[in-house]
């Protein structure tokens, strides 16, 4: 099955999602979301738990289907009824647990289910794109053949991230990709998200930390309660962001913010 390229001019839109709603029975996960992602951009979305962001990235991944709203990729409404026909679409999700084989090597990982030439299995030309792919992204892998087991946790994500890229996606979902890392890891996967942006892939970023997410997003959307509740960018006040994902403006971390201006102020 052909997939879809990558190769979008950047700034081209290449998912556009309106009035998208999901219900489970009684219960509303989602309700009327709006979001777009363009062609070499970082697409952060941030929420509270139970801000329905877990649920919106299965929609996307094919999981889920919607109750409600259109999906459209490339300007065409889709269904996106299968994991399958996400992929298939170009709309690769890498999911908190990686899902990586532990016993097997970064090469094997890499092409677990799309194996070059199965039959006969080509593992040179499977290591040489490995290879490839890896110094594109200026991965620090010490090498294709070192099995995952012993990889630290960022170059576990960057394996993971890797396979995705090897079946040319427009968009990638990355659900918690620094959630915990330590700071040297956390930077290196921040940089590997960056060198994904810049080969013209959207990427979709769901964090919990505003740290991360203001240092390589271009847009943050907030979610709340399963709703929109505003698009912001990373010169967005860490206070502004907060009382959009909480839904208070008068909270602790405002209330600090307000006694430090006053301290100044004073001083």
């Amino acid at each position: 099955m052909e997939q879809a390229s990558a190769a979008h001019a950047p700034g081209e839109l290449i998912l556009r999602l309106r009035g998208v709603g999901k219900k489970f029975g009684a219960v509303t996960a989602l309700e009327d979301i709006d979001l777009d992602v363009h062609a070499g951009e970082v697409v952060a979305l941030v929420g509270d738990n139970g801000a329905g962001k877990s649920t919106l990235v299965k929609v996307l991944a094919g999981v889920h289907q919607p109750t409600s709203g259109t999906i459209e990729v490339q300007g065409k409404a889709v269904t996106l009824d299968t994991p399958g026909k996400a992929l298939e679409l170009g709309i690769a999700t890498v999911f908190q647990d990686l899902a990586l084989c532990e016993n097997l090597d970064v090469v094997a990982n890499l092409f677990l289910g799309h194996e070059i030439s199965p039959w006969r299995m080509d593992e040179v030309q499977m290591e040489v794109r490995a290879w490839t792919l890896l110094q594109e992204l200026a991965a620090r892998i010490p090498s294709v053949r070192e099995p995952i087991a012993s990889l630290s946790g960022g170059q576990r994500q960057t394996v993971a991230i890797a396979r995705s890229l090897l079946l040319e996606p427009q968009i990638i979902m990355l659900d918690e990709p620094t959630a915990a890392l330590g700071v040297a890891q956390t930077a290196e996967v921040l940089n590997l998200i960056e060198r994904v942006r810049a080969r013209g892939h959207g990427v979709i970023l769901i964090s919990h930390n505003m740290e991360d997410v203001r240092a390589v997003a271009d847009r943050i959307v907030v979610l709340r309660l399963g709703k929109n509740n505003g698009v912001y960018t990373a010169e967005t006040s860490h206070q502004e962001l907060v009382a959009a994902i909480t839904g208070a403006n008068e909270n602790a971390v405002s209330r600090r913010a307000a006694r430090k201006l006053e301290e100044v102020d004073q001083g």
